[in-house]
């Protein structure tokens, strides 16, 4: 009977500090360059979420005047003293529509509706930077 008397080491190598460290370096530098962007990112994705909410109270203006008649919708829209209660008419016509207007926009952008409805002005968007126009 024939044994083997080799022996099998089996090592487990793990990590030498100055891999983790540099491990942990690279991780940092990604890290640092990719904040800003996805910072970025956001603050466009809000932008892009108010100009697209303003537009669906323009095409919810027009859709509340083809329903209600030129004449009625002026007379409701004049009736209506505040930006939340013309949103209050608008907010059928909406396929999203939060209960009030501050909610309905993404924080710190603000719309204004046009004193007339019949005039088919869009409403002005403001940003905590300015004026959007879009």
């Amino acid at each position: 009977m024939h044994t083997s008397s080799s022996k099998s080491h089996s090592f487990i190598r793990g990590f030498s500090l100055v891999e983790m460290m540099a491990c942990v370096s690279i991780i940092g530098i990604i890290a640092f360059m990719a904040i800003p962007s996805v910072t970025r990112m956001r603050g466009d994705s809000e932008r892009n979420l108010a100009i697209a909410r303003a537009e669906s109270l323009n095409l919810a203006q027009a859709s509340y005047i083809q329903v209600r008649g030129r004449t009625q919708a002026a007379l409701d829209w004049t009736a209506a003293s505040s930006s939340d209660s013309k949103y209050t008419l608008l907010r059928p016509y909406l396929s999203f529509a939060e209960t009030t207007l501050t909610a309905y926009m993404p924080s710190g952008y603000t719309v204004t509706f046009p004193p007339s409805i019949t005039s088919m002005t869009k409403v002005s968007l403001t940003s905590p930077t300015g004026s959007i126009y879009y």
